[in-house]
């Protein structure tokens, strides 16, 4: 699949500190470090494309973009992969209430995400995989665990069994009780009859009447969610890769059965370094999501002729981990204090530039503090424009350190 252009990023003169990061599984700062040579690893769970990019979505992929940039700013190249799950249960049945086909919903919609990260300046992953181009993937790891006894039969579908995993429940840490009530929240089956344990998650459903299947050895069909992340994953990124990402509600079940797939599948190498997950993003006093109707979208605020980089920093005033709440106040907030920004730098020369650079990468290598980031520009640009306008200024160079910067550590440009 056709991942979006990059952008043009400049190079900092400054190596960036190490990049840490609160680990879910551990609930430890954890610096990952890549082998000498290799490239820092990446996998950033993506969308069911039935619908258009939120803003709950927009700062999940704001979120990992910092640590992209992060990673690169620290002198690693970044191997960074995402998927697209362009065939499953959300997407179908939008499908049929709007009367459109499924490819070319999940096709339209797709495209409007390429759209709304392009504009938003998150860095591309190198392999943008979809989830029907990734089923001979998925196929080859069903058999895999097959073959390591983990996989059972439940009329036409195939159920991996957690218990085959010894590690099961490390990742999120939750207890039984909480995982059967977010497994049947979030698209489990635990009621069904003939499962070996509630938890066991389907890694293969048999054909349905009205439904896509793709021939397998297993008889005619499509492989569930988790199994695609795993197979995608294991198969660009190798074992015990450097970052697992994606929003909160993902750490179970989709991060565990994950983990369970490729650890079960390569015994005693863990599926990844690093659980990070970013917040919920709320809107009238609830998260954010299609049954409750409150959904802000990103290319609604473009082609109101909101500019992107406004977008971008009203979400880069929250920390990437907390769940906060969307108002239309902090975007015109954001939208003034670009202006104010874009004013400082227009002077060329400003305030001090080193301490701000070194502020800036300093906390973004702090669990990709972008609040802190922020206030540090914040700060140079106050003492840039003074209170009548302009401030002594010390550094002739300023405003193309912070500019750089920016655009670097942050994705902004002005």
């Amino acid at each position: 699949m056709r991942s979006w252009s990059a952008p043009e990023v400049p190079s900092l003169p400054v190596t960036a500190p190490p990049v840490s990061l609160h680990d879910t599984a551990s609930g430890e700062r954890i610096t990952p470090t890549p082998a000498d040579g290799a490239p820092a690893r990446l996998y950033v769970c993506g969308i069911t494309p039935y619908d258009a990019t939120h803003l709950g979505h927009a700062a999940t992929y704001v979120g990992f973009d910092l640590l992209h940039r992060a990673w690169r700013n620290a002198g690693h190249d970044v191997h960074f992969v995402q998927n697209v799950t362009d065939v499953d249960d959300p997407l179908l049945e939008r499908a049929t209430k709007v009367k459109v086909d499924w490819v070319e919903l999940a096709e339209r919609e797709t495209e409007l995400f390429r759209q709304d990260m392009q504009a938003l300046r998150v860095l591309p992953p190198q392999h943008y995989v979809g989830a029907v181009e990734s089923i001979p993937l998925a196929v080859e790891l069903i058999e895999v665990l097959d073959k390591a006894g983990a996989i059972y039969r439940v009329e036409t579908d195939l159920y991996f069994s957690v218990s085959a995993d010894p590690a099961f429940g490390d990742e999120s840490g939750y207890d039984r009780d909480t995982m059967l009530r977010f497994f049947g929240e979030r698209g489990g089956d635990p009621d069904r009859e003939g499962k070996r344990d509630p938890l066991d998650c389907v890694v293969w459903r048999g054909e349905r009447e009205g439904e896509p299947s793709w021939p397998s050895p297993f008889g005619p069909g499509r492989p569930g969610w988790h199994i695609e992340c795993a197979a995608i994953a294991r198969h660009h990124l190798g074992g015990a890769f450097e970052v697992q990402g994606g929003g909160s509600d993902l750490v179970f079940p989709h991060h565990e059965m994950c983990a369970g797939h490729a650890q079960v599948a390569e015994p005693g190498t863990p599926f990844a370094q690093v659980y990070s997950h970013a917040g919920m993003v709320g809107y009238d006093g609830e998260k954010m999501s299609k049954s409750r109707g409150n959904l802000v979208f990103v290319s609604a605020l473009r082609n109101s002729d909101i500019d992107p980089m406004a977008i971008r920093l009203a979400l880069l005033r929250h920390h990437f981990r907390a769940d906060w709440e969307w108002t239309d106040a902090e975007l015109f907030d954001a939208v003034d204090d670009l202006a104010r920004w874009r004013k400082a730098v227009a002077l060329g020369a400003g305030a001090e530039a080193a301490p701000v650079v070194t502020e800036v990468l300093a906390a973004l290598a702090d669990d990709l503090d972008a609040p802190r980031a922020v206030a540090a520009v914040d700060a140079w640009v106050g003492a840039t424009l003074g209170t009548e306008g302009l401030a002594d200024t010390t550094d002739a160079d300023a405003a193309a350190a912070v500019l750089a910067v920016l655009d670097a550590a942050l994705g902004l440009t002005l």
